[in-house]
């Protein structure tokens, strides 16, 4: 039976032109692969594997019932349950999709230049060597391609020039602004206090990492932005963007990663990785983070 199937599905392919089926079966390679290339280092991506081996395989086995001519409701509800896979797919997708949704949406370039990205560059790498060296916490999001407005909304409006004066005195402790993030658009700070989404648990490369390091992760992987994170507990500065956390940077590489990362029009990391450094000063030692 099985080898009725297979001399059978060949004399159908025969029947084609070489070159249709192997661009065809091209095309829906590199469509998997982009697929894949894109839930690669997030939950969703264990999920995609499973479901292609049990789509492949039931399809297979469907074949065969059908080339036997036997058990015809089965073959009949498989359809039914591919049209109920497919919303399925939607439900257990939908930050993948909406994701890929901002991406399509995504302005072509970045309205910044080099020369206007520097003082705002040099004020919040300023603020940040501040900051790090009294272990005060900080989170700042660069605002690129995908807009921020809706989660700016959310905060306290300032639409102020960016400092590092306004920056340090935004986080410093006790000041009523410090405990959220701020967002920056531009040579504007915008909004301060901004909640930012977390991160779950499980996507972290550290479960020591804090409330701010899941905060800037949580929001770069839905946008495109560039969040940078002061830790309180140890004063390590942190970059965040795509499934990339950077830690441990030091001044000079702030600077050196800012000016690259904001100018360059936002596109995201495509793997998870984590690369630390030594710790800014030598007494640092990374026990715990900033809740």
């Amino acid at each position: 039976m099985l080898k009725d199937f297979f001399r059978h599905l060949w004399e159908r392919l025969a029947d084609y032109s070489p070159w249709e089926v192997a661009v065809e079966l091209a095309v829906i390679w590199v469509l998997v692969w982009v697929v894949y290339r894109f839930v690669r280092g997030t939950r969703a991506a264990g999920a995609f594997k499973g479901l292609l081996v049990l789509l492949v395989g039931s399809l297979l086995v469907v074949l065969l019932i059908l080339q036997t001519g036997l058990l015809p409701r089965l073959a009949a509800i498989y359809g039914k349950v591919v049209g109920l896979a497919a919303i399925a797919l939607v439900v257990t997708f939908q930050p993948e999709l909406r994701r890929a949704l901002i991406r399509i949406g995504e302005a072509p370039f970045f309205r910044m230049t080099q020369r206007e990205v520097r003082p705002v560059v040099h004020a919040v790498v300023t603020a940040c060597t501040f900051l790090s060296k009294n272990k005060f916490g900080a989170i700042i999001a660069f605002e690129r391609n995908v807009g921020l407005r809706e989660l700016a909304e959310s905060g306290k409006t300032l639409n102020a020039e960016v400092s590092s004066h306004l920056l340090s005195s935004i986080f410093w402790p006790n000041n009523p602004l410090h405990d959220m993030g701020v967002v920056v658009r531009g040579a504007k700070l915008v909004a301060a206090s901004v909640q930012f989404p977390l991160a779950d648990a499980e996507d972290m490369p550290d479960p020591q990492l804090g409330t701010r390091h899941r905060a800037a992760v949580g929001l770069a992987k839905v946008t495109d932005a560039v969040i940078v994170v002061v830790s309180e507990e140890t004063g390590a500065i942190s970059i965040a963007e795509g499934r990339e956390l950077r830690r441990w940077l030091t001044p000079e590489q702030l600077r050196t990663e800012l000016e690259k990362r904001i100018v360059r029009r936002g596109t995201a990391g495509n793997g998870s990785s984590v690369e630390q450094t030594e710790p800014v000063d030598e007494g640092m030692s990374e026990v715990s983070d900033d809740t």
